[in-house]
């Protein structure tokens, strides 16, 4: 089981029926990854609840006025089948810059334009647009 996919499609799914929020399975990673969504706009509000076994990550996504998702679109490209890796150097923008690429990297999780800018290639764990 993929644990990053499931997270993104918990969001997706949430954002398909409109809910305000919708809690996931805490780890770092996937708490990271919360981080840098809302850091770049796409989700409001990141939060944990609970502690140790029953911990949760409480992800409140984020509308426009006519209430359309902020997300359009969330895509897993490296999974566990088929892990994809990328040079630093050859990190491109996603949809013409309008998207964004959430990359591992030796300095931790961080967006294509961050990564590209320090120089550091990693997993292309997801594409967001």
């Amino acid at each position: 089981m993929d644990p990053i996919a499931d997270m993104l499609t918990i969001i997706r799914n949430g954002q398909a029926v409109n809910k305000e929020t919708v809690l996931v399975p805490y780890s770092k990673l996937k708490m990271n990854l919360a981080e840098i969504l809302e850091r770049e706009g796409l989700i409001k509000k990141v939060g944990t609840q609970g502690r140790r076994v029953k911990k949760v990550i409480e992800i409140k996504l984020k509308y426009h006025k006519d209430r359309t998702p902020a997300i359009t679109n969330l895509r897993r490209l490296s999974k566990l089948g088929r892990r994809i890796y990328i040079k630093s150097k050859d990190i491109k923008p996603v949809r013409q810059g309008y998207g964004l690429a959430i990359i591992s990297t030796s300095s931790g999780l961080m967006t294509n334009k961050e990564a590209r800018k320090k120089g550091l290639g990693g997993e292309i764990l997801c594409e967001v647009y």
